[in-house]
């Protein structure tokens, strides 16, 4: 077994374990490999050991990335989220590309990726991104402002809201990881009270999951403990 099949297996096994304590089926939490940073070879190799959905963050990286994918299992099929801040000028492309959008928190970024998104493909996922923790390097829609994006989102065509992401400011406080989780679940359920049709709670990295998993995630990012630690030196 390749190491990144051992990581896979055993994410997979610690994302079962956390739901059975959270009383949840462990069907209800899937799995986003985060492979930014790493090349073409870790995506199949996570392919090949059974891993379908991949989050990236640089956008040149991924299209070079998902070419090179195709080309080497022309037949796969594999489904790509972007989860990383999304400036204007490349909202084309990410129409284009993927299958997901984890980081709308701008009307504007949404307007675009609406507008550009091909016809002939299905409706793009979208999941707003909330600053909880309010940090102002941080990228996000205000909680108070989430509610009015939202609906605003919601009515336009070629885009399909499905939820909420969140990356709060890490912590190793077990305490202090469940409140920005919670925090994100009220708002999801505050806006499904108001009619919204959403299902996804896209939240918990590889050193927060357990928590994440607690209070309801339904997508965790998982990166670090699947392909290892990142070398970003270019």
């Amino acid at each position: 077994m390749s190491p990144i099949s051992y990581n896979l297996q055993a994410v997979r096994e610690r994302i079962a374990a956390d739901a059975r304590t959270a009383l949840r089926d462990p069907q209800s939490v899937s799995l986003l490999a985060v492979s930014k940073t790493f090349g073409p070879d870790a995506v199949i190799e996570a392919a090949d050991a059974g891993q379908r959905a991949f989050g990236e963050n640089y956008l040149q990286e991924a299209v070079d990335k998902m070419t090179a994918v195709r080309a080497a299992r022309p037949g796969l099929a594999l489904e790509w989220h972007f989860i990383g801040p999304i400036q204007s000028n490349k909202t084309r492309p990410i129409a284009e590309h993927f299958d997901w959008v984890h980081s709308v928190d701008r009307e504007k970024i949404a307007q675009r990726l609406s507008e550009q998104r091909p016809a002939q493909l299905p409706p793009l996922n979208i999941c707003l991104q909330v600053n909880v923790s309010g940090e102002e390097s941080k990228s996000g829609v205000a909680p108070d402002e989430v509610a009015a994006l939202a609906r605003k989102v919601a009515g336009l065509p070629r885009l399909a809201l499905r939820g909420l992401m969140a990356i709060p400011e890490p912590t190793e406080d077990t305490e202090r990881q469940h409140q920005p989780f919670r925090q994100l679940r009220g708002l999801l359920e505050s806006l499904r009270a108001e009619g919204l049709a959403l299902d996804t709670l896209s939240m918990g990295m590889s050193a927060d999951m357990d928590a994440a998993i607690a209070e309801g995630a339904t997508i965790v990012r998982v990166g670090t403990a699947i392909f290892g630690h990142r070398h970003y030196a270019k």
